[in-house]
């Protein structure tokens, strides 16, 4: 398994409390008329960073010794990931130095940058981001923060379906369905473990997109496969080649299946989120809904209670205007 265990995910957000935001659970009539479910929207969007990544990097950082932290630390990530480990180590008096894509979004640089990181770019096709980062944190003497394959990022990410679980309680509810991204796999194997501790009868559907459908493959193959990533997709935040060694194994014993999503029927999430849910959500954090709305979720029986996570909300305001136009 993953090295995570419930306890750990109780202790993150005891780190956590006071730093990360409870975010809201919500619920609005016209979705849940228009998919015959009720559903209860995780709003990730609205979390500090403007994703659900700062649980995790804030959950790591924090166990860093002080005498180690004066040395930094090093995280590769496309924005979430990156915006998340500047924030964390801002607020801890640590520096940070971020390895992002040369095409990631130019809202996650500037922001990535604005926390105080350094910013390094590489070529996501040509170069290896791992490797990087390990040159710079051997020059550095840092520590090397993992997007999602480390047990207190997967425990920071489960703090998530902690709240999920009382949130929905609070309404009277027990959710049957849990749903939401999976890239490396951090977020659904903490969200899964965190939920299914608490209430063992809630299924767990992870959603990826269709070009990048490799925890899909490991699902059905039942080993971790591994994609060349020569295309792109409308969720940048989601173009992880591979699950991870952690959360390959959670995936695969918590999940009941993977659904996969095309960039229109993730634009046509967005484009519901903003005008049903006004919430404005990256394309990566619309797949779970995406799923939803194409129908791609047959665990999701008429009636049922689904805990539903938009994961992030940092989408670039040129794409973003041409996702509401309609050019996808």
């Amino acid at each position: 398994m993953s090295g995570v265990a419930f306890a750990d995910i109780e202790a993150a957000a005891a780190r956590l409390a006071g730093h990360a935001v409870e975010t809201p659970l919500l619920e609005s009539p016209a979705l849940n008329e228009r998919l015959g479910l009720r559903v209860l929207v995780k709003a990730e969007t609205l979390q500090r960073v403007g994703a659900f990544k700062f649980r995790g990097a804030y959950n790591r950082l924090s166990q860093i010794a002080p005498a180690d932290r004066r040395r930094g630390v090093v995280a590769f990530s496309s924005g979430n990931h990156a915006q998340g480990v500047a924030l964390a180590a801002r607020l801890l008096n640590m520096p940070a130095v971020i390895v992002m894509p040369a095409d990631a979004p130019s809202v996650k640089v500037e922001a990535t940058r604005g926390y105080g990181a350094e910013v390094v770019f590489f070529d996501r096709l040509t170069e290896s981001r791992e490797a990087i980062a390990a040159r710079l944190a051997a020059e550095r003497g840092a520590v090397i923060v993992p997007a999602f394959d480390d047990p207190d990022i997967i425990a920071g990410q489960g703090t998530a379906g902690l709240e999920m679980v009382r949130q929905a309680r609070a309404l009277g509810a027990e959710m049957d369905l849990v749903i939401g991204p999976i890239g490396g796999g951090g977020l659904m194997a903490g969200v899964a473990l965190a939920i299914q501790t608490l209430s063992p009868r809630t299924l767990a559907v992870g959603v990826e997109p269709e070009l990048y459908d490799d925890a899909r493959r490991s699902l059905a193959s039942g080993r971790r496969e591994t994609l060349a990533p020569t295309v792109r997709t409308l969720c940048d935040s989601l173009e992880s080649p591979s699950t991870g060694e952690l959360t390959f194994p959670v995936l695969r014993d918590r999940l009941s299946a993977i659904a996969t999503v095309s960039d229109p029927e993730v634009a046509e999430a967005m484009r519901c989120a903003f005008s049903t849910l006004k919430l404005v959500v990256e394309p990566g954090g619309s797949v779970g809904l995406a799923a939803l709305l194409a129908g791609k979720v047959g665990q999701a029986a008429p009636g049922a209670c689904v805990g539903l996570v938009l994961s992030g909300g940092n989408v670039d305001p040129v794409l973003f205007t041409r996702v509401l136009a309609g050019e996808f």
